[in-house]
């Protein structure tokens, strides 16, 4: 029985994505001969390592050991090849970051842009996830880094402060909402939505918080931004739920009015977590630093950011009715 790191960088790329395709797109290798590979690790093997399904695949009792072990072997190997190549010129490699999609499409560009250009032998391996599931991947070893609600339980994760931002409501400048300053989400439920294509991480937060009150979202159009979402709305298509950043800059040049969301969780304070801060390549832990709210120290956090009283009372003012209040 002999796998290579190849084979095991494959198996874990298929079991992550839960599908043999998605796990060779992630592998840059052919459908075909992403197969081949695990048909021969399996025959090698001796026993099934994966259970097929119409839904896509699952890993065995077998399968989940050899995860278990291929994903230390590799993170092992990571940190030879940072070790070596602080000989070769400089520390090298590769960070796998997970975020949601508010810290994604808000802050991370602008912050990641001026690490890689200090860290040209490092490379960032960037997921869209929900908060809950990043949470549990970051446990498990499969990324090193997540950004996610302050909210979520993350469980013995260390955790530092990110960014401070909250969804707000976008609606039309002459709406029936435009003049309120505060709207509760099961409100919002009762109007065409403008949203994100359904993949997105935070589209899929949305219809889950809509099922919750036996409810569905009116969707209309589902767009690739939020930038666009505010477009859209501007043309009288339907309200969006947008970070209050991007609303912001969208008042400025669009007929659209802001509507602070009265519900607990649109309050958004951000975090970073890892499972050990010391047990990171030192350029992962550069990245933690550079991701850290420069308001804030490089300290874990010890009590969750946002406190029910503070979620639940959002304060009218600003312009078109947004809350002046911080947001993550």
């Amino acid at each position: 029985m002999r796998f290579d790191f190849a084979d095991l960088r494959l198996f874990r790329h298929v079991v992550e994505a839960g599908s043999i395709t998605h796990g060779a797109e992630r592998a840059n290798l052919a459908l075909a001969a992403a197969s081949t590979r695990i048909r021969n690790m399996e025959e090698a093997l001796g026993a099934p390592l994966l259970v097929r399904g119409r839904q896509g695949v699952t890993p065995t009792h077998a399968g989940s050991t050899l995860l278990q072990h291929a994903r230390a072997i590799l993170a092992q190997a990571d940190r030879l090849r940072e070790d070596l190549g602080a000989y070769a010129g400089g520390a090298a490699g590769q960070v796998r970051l997970m975020s949601n999609t508010n810290a994604l499409t808000e802050f991370l560009p602008e912050v990641l842009s001026s690490f890689l250009a200090t860290h040209p032998h490092v490379s960032i391996d960037l997921e869209e996830r929900l908060s809950d599931e990043i949470v549990g991947l970051i446990a498990e070893g499969v990324a090193d880094i997540g950004i996610v609600a302050g909210t979520v339980d993350s469980g013995r994760l260390k955790r530092f402060p990110f960014r401070r931002d909250r969804f707000v409501l976008v609606v039309p400048d002459r709406h029936p909402l435009a003049k309120r300053h505060t709207v509760s989400f099961e409100e919002i439920l009762d109007h065409d939505f403008v949203g994100l294509e359904r993949q997105s991480a935070a589209q899929r937060f949305f219809a889950d918080k809509a099922a919750k009150l036996g409810r569905t979202l009116r969707l209309r159009v589902q767009l690739r931004s939020f930038e666009t979402v505010c477009r859209v709305v501007e043309f009288n298509v339907g309200v969006g739920i947008v970070p209050r950043s991007t609303a912001l800059r969208a008042v400025k040049t669009m007929a659209i009015r802001v509507v602070d969301i009265a519900d607990a969780w649109a309050v958004r304070d951000l975090t970073i977590c890892v499972r050990n801060l010391d047990g990171l390549p030192p350029y992962a832990r550069e990245l933690v630093e550079h991701l850290q709210d420069r308001d804030e120290p490089l300290r874990a956090l010890t009590k969750p950011p946002l406190t029910k009283a503070r979620a639940a009372s959002p304060q009218p003012g600003g312009a078109g009715g947004s809350s002046g209040n911080l947001i993550d």
